[in-house]
């Protein structure tokens, strides 16, 4: 598997695992490859705009519960065959136990518990395939290799439907996405999700290039980085450079120490430059004389509706999944003078205030303490380790650049989703290297 049996700075090697035969080594590579292939296209890719769901109706998706149920039991299987019983046991100790936990103790808060159990077990049956990504592997180099094709192969799949069928796309000048004419949303329903997941793309074509994979990784790289800059996506535009140039530079220049200072810098000035324009007109008048549209193209009314709302159930929130597109908002009169009809938003395009939405202020800081800052302190944690910094930094960009993106966009927990998976993929890698030296070969 990636990870040896031996914790990173604690305990001696223990003695090596029996090596697997080639064709056992040869199928974990592959469900490696074929699960973040999976994570990365959905299992619905190029479905479009999703029909608006309304008020009391389900939200539930057959096709992502019977194929992530289905995955599921596949991966676990495969786990218990082919990966080591003591990288399996960190997950007795993971912090996922208390991210998972603080979710599930919410479902009973939701207007309608049922469908939020759902959703929580769906996300549980996707973290499974996180896990098998990550475990399965004999070494890092097996898993650089399945990394590499099956983000090639998802870039080589999305422009072919670009050139071919470019309607399924590109997005088009009918409906409310009109704006975004001409703007590339690749197999994702728009472009400000699409741009981040390729983003992310570009960040393992830097890590399969420092593995020596240099053809894959060129290739990954130009292609990510042409979709990123049709996307028309100007903030991620400016979080990816940020990102990376973060951890390479500090890498070379400082190490993760000042690379870190440098994060929490960075994160105060966006969140000031963001969500600190609803809370103070000073931040306000900042953002508008260094922002073309300081509103963000009005998330700032969706901001602001989101945190009056906080206010009114600021210990527990309302529930996993129980507040957006749920009687709570559905049934409110229409705001004629908004930009955005609150009604039908699907979520506050901010994973913190979400995060309080949801669980209320305290499990908000919870989960923003397991999500965002312990894994850099992971990050810490593994750099230690020679053999892991390659892929500790590769999670390590991918965390500092979602820990921006949230300030824009909602994932935390948000079951199947591309950007949560990748993410949540990041989150573990960085558990496991944190614990566990990474092998080479």
């Amino acid at each position: 598997m990636t990870f040896g049996s031996a914790e990173t700075g604690t305990a001696p090697a223990a003695a090596a695992p029996a090596a697997p035969t080639d064709t056992a080594r040869l199928t974990a590579a592959l469900l490696s490859g074929f699960g973040l292939f999976i994570m990365i296209l959905t299992l619905q890719p190029f479905a479009g705009v999703p029909d608006s769901v309304e008020a009391g109706a389900s939200t539930g998706n057959v096709v992502n519960q019977i194929g992530y149920v289905s995955l599921a039991i596949l991966y676990l299987w495969a786990m218990l065959r082919l990966s080591e019983r003591a990288a399996l046991a960190q997950l007795r100790s993971s912090s996922w136990i208390i991210v998972l936990l603080v979710a599930a103790l919410s479902t009973g808060r939701a207007p309608d518990p049922e469908a939020s159990l759902r959703a929580l077990l769906l996300t549980a049956f996707a973290m499974v395939v996180v896990v098998g990504v990550l475990l399965l592997p004999r070494s890092e180099r097996d898993f650089a290799s399945a990394a590499a094709n099956a983000t090639l192969a998802v870039l080589l799949l999305v422009y072919a439907v670009i050139l071919l069928a470019p309607q399924l796309a590109i997005h088009g000048a009918e409906g409310v996405e009109g704006g975004h004419a001409g703007d590339w949303r690749g197999h994702l329903s728009h472009k400000n999700f699409a741009a981040p997941v390729f983003s992310i793309l570009i960040m393992f074509g830097i890590y399969c290039w420092r593995l020596g994979f240099r053809l894959r990784g060129l290739l990954i790289i130009g292609l990510g980085a042409i979709f990123v800059l049709n996307s028309g996506s100007k903030t991620t535009m400016g979080f990816l450079p940020v990102a990376i140039g973060l951890v390479l530079l500090g890498r070379a220049m400082a190490g993760p120490r000042l690379i870190l200072l440098a994060h929490a810098a960075l994160v105060l000035l966006v969140a000031a430059l963001t969500i600190g324009t609803v809370l103070s007109p000073t931040l306000l008048r900042i953002s508008s004389a260094l922002i073309s549209d300081p509103t963000f193209t009005g998330r700032d009314e969706i901001w602001r509706f989101a945190s009056a709302h906080i206010g009114e159930k600021p210990w527990f929130g309302y529930g996993y999944f129980g507040f957006w597109q749920t009687p709570v908002v559905s049934t409110l009169e229409e705001n004629f003078e908004a930009s955005w009809d609150v009604r039908g938003i699907g979520s506050a395009h901010n994973s913190y205030l979400d995060a309080m939405v949801m669980f209320g202020i305290p499990g908000a800081i919870v989960m923003t303490w397991c999500l965002m800052i312990l894994p850099l302190r992971n990050y810490l944690r593994a750099d230690r380790i020679a053999a892991s910094r390659n892929l500790a930094d590769l999670f390590a960009m991918i965390v500092i650049f979602m820990t921006y993106v949230g300030m824009l966009e909602s994932f935390f927990l948000n079951r199947a989703d591309p950007l949560w998976m990748v993410f949540a993929l990041a989150v573990s890698g960085l558990e496991f290297a944190s614990r566990m030296s990474t092998r080479r070969v």
